[in-house]
């Protein structure tokens, strides 16, 4: 039997600011209606898929009000460090949270958290050249 990571989710009680954000960070979307409770970026076939639910569909079907957690839910590989340090540049001026400014990780990586509009954090990062 072999497991594979398929999809990451998160929820949303806005979809228009949370499409907003994730396309920021390179995530294209079909167009959706106001009354949609699911949508997924636009991902290529075998590639780890980024859901957004809909909050109330998700309390509805768990019986759980969704709540962010308290540390990244996924992290975005960057292709530079650069591109770390203008990503983060970018959400803040669209006006979203930066959690922690780019930083360089003892770990050998430039490293950031951003926050989606919901709450959800993300790290972006890039290996650092040696």
């Amino acid at each position: 039997m072999k497991l594979k990571l398929d999809a990451i989710a998160v929820t949303s009680r806005n979809f228009k600011e949370s499409v907003k954000f994730y396309s920021l960070l390179g995530f294209s979307f079909d167009d959706f209606s106001e009354d949609e409770k699911h949508i997924e970026a636009i991902t290529a076939i075998g590639e780890v898929r980024l859901m957004i639910d809909n909050a109330d569909l998700i309390q509805e079907i768990t019986g759980i009000v969704p709540v962010p957690p308290t540390h990244s839910s996924f992290a975005i590989l960057c292709d530079s460090v650069a591109l770390v340090d203008e990503t983060v540049a970018l959400i803040k001026e669209k006006g979203f949270e930066i959690v922690k400014e780019p930083w360089d990780a003892f770990w050998g990586q430039r490293y950031a958290i951003v926050k989606d509009p919901d709450g959800y954090m993300i790290d972006l990062f890039a290996h650092s050249v040696n």
